[in-house]
């Protein structure tokens, strides 16, 4: 007479080739979302720092370009290190020219965009590719007559 367990040979097999790609999912979700909190947290603080820093008084010219290139660049050296992230500053004045306002109130708006990993994943039969990328944005206005003034 057979054991009671011979009647179910295989059935560990089936479930670990089930629960092996789902685990993997959960894992690589987790680990991009974590990557996600850490660059937006090396981006909030190098935001602030380069705003502040070249954003008031960008060098040479002074145009608004020149400071959103300046802080664009500043921010990408710290944040941009690993090529998952892409970051994008758009530079606007907001002077109405009025008495109450400084002519030079210039408003900076900084995106970070992450991109999770791996981006592209190619099997002998299927290929998955990620569409998504992840936003953070932090705006940030300054006044270029107080340098150092964040409002």
């Amino acid at each position: 007479m057979p054991p009671r367990w011979w009647g179910s040979s295989g059935q560990m097999t089936v479930e670990l080739a089930v629960l092996v790609p789902v685990i993997l999912v959960v894992a690589l979700t987790v680990l991009n979302l974590m990557g996600f909190v850490v660059s937006c947290a090396a981006f909030d603080r190098a935001c602030a720092g380069a705003v502040v820093t070249y954003g008031v008084s960008p060098s040479g010219e002074g145009t608004l370009a020149r400071g959103a290139d300046e802080v664009r660049s500043a921010i990408a050296e710290e944040v941009g290190r690993d090529g998952r992230c892409e970051v994008e500053v758009r530079a606007e004045e907001l002077g109405t020219g009025d008495a109450l306002t400084s002519p030079l109130l210039t408003r900076y708006t900084c995106t970070l965009t992450y991109r999770p990993w791996p981006r592209r994943v190619s099997l002998p039969v299927v290929s998955l590719e990620a569409p998504l990328a992840l936003r953070h944005t932090r705006e940030l206005v300054v006044d270029r007559y107080r340098p150092g003034v964040v409002l």
